[in-house]
């Protein structure tokens, strides 16, 4: 038999981690001396605290360890168990590998431009959403407004109620810049369903992968947004992956002064 300390230094465990172990019902001593309370080990344990040492070491959590050690002659299950450790750290490797490429790019762009963190740019995931919706043409992009007037008018008489919180946007599904009859949709989230009026729709919108920016000023700014999102996207091993929308956190309808304006300009994408 062996002494706590002994056994420590030849499993190379520590004191502490041996006694976690017991406590958790992980690795229990063979014996406990019921007068001193010391805590021996058998040799035959060695293997036992080696393949803890080794599952550890690939990541598994000491729960998982504790299920692994106890059925351990369940080989199926134990490859099973590998597998799905194996495409976790897989993946965790590329997660990894993605940030290096966001440091790298962002690296060389503040060599290149210290401005070039003027507008920053995240990836995020726009949940599932109901929205009312009007899509129209019209004659240009800053006459947008008469599309919230027609979807505010409509919807008055159903007494909608906003989500929380509320996503108020809209697509731009030309796909470019137009200079004169835009096809333009404005969204607003809301709570509940809704039957249709003549011109706005009520639908469910799939959540969507983008990447954004937000800045607070009128939307003269909203050209040089674009594009500093676009070359992120560009830039990070991305790809478009549907029509750009701007969210308006703070819109014309709070306020009316546009140094208080907080957009989001976004651009759906996909990894490449």
């Amino acid at each position: 038999m062996l002494k706590i300390g002994v056994f420590s230094k030849l499993s190379r465990i520590s004191i502490r981690m041996l006694r976690h172990y017991d406590e958790i019902g992980l690795l229990e001593p063979k014996t406990i001396d019921s007068e001193s309370g010391y805590r021996y080990y058998s040799e035959a344990q060695l293997p036992i605290a080696e393949r803890i040492t080794s599952l550890k070491q690939m990541g598994f959590s000491l729960a998982v360890i504790k299920e692994i050690v106890e059925n351990f002659d369940n080989a199926q299950a134990f490859a099973q168990l590998l597998a799905v450790k194996k495409a976790e750290v897989m993946e965790e490797a590329e997660d990894i590998r993605r940030r290096l490429v966001l440091l790298e790019t962002t690296i060389a762009k503040l060599r290149k431009d210290e401005s070039a963190m003027t507008y920053s740019v995240s990836l995020k995931e726009m949940p599932e959403r109901y929205v009312a919706s009007v899509r129209q043409i019209i004659p240009a992009y800053d006459q947008e407004g008469m599309l919230w007037h027609t979807l505010m008018a409509e919807t008055a008489p159903l007494q909608i109620q906003d989500t929380e919180p509320c996503y108020t946007l809209a697509i731009f599904h030309d796909g470019e810049h137009k200079e004169s009859d835009v096809d333009v949709e404005v969204q607003k989230s809301v709570k509940g369903t809704y039957p249709n009026t003549e011109h706005v729709v009520f639908k469910t919108v799939p959540p969507e992968l983008i990447a954004s920016a937000t800045y607070q000023g009128s939307y003269e700014k909203i050209s040089e947004v674009n594009e500093a999102v676009a070359n992120w996207v560009r830039d990070n091993d991305y790809e478009f992956n549907g029509l750009s929308f701007s969210i308006y956190h703070i819109s014309p309808h709070e306020t009316s002064d546009s140094s208080q304006w907080v957009t989001e300009v976004c651009y759906p994408v996909k990894k490449k």
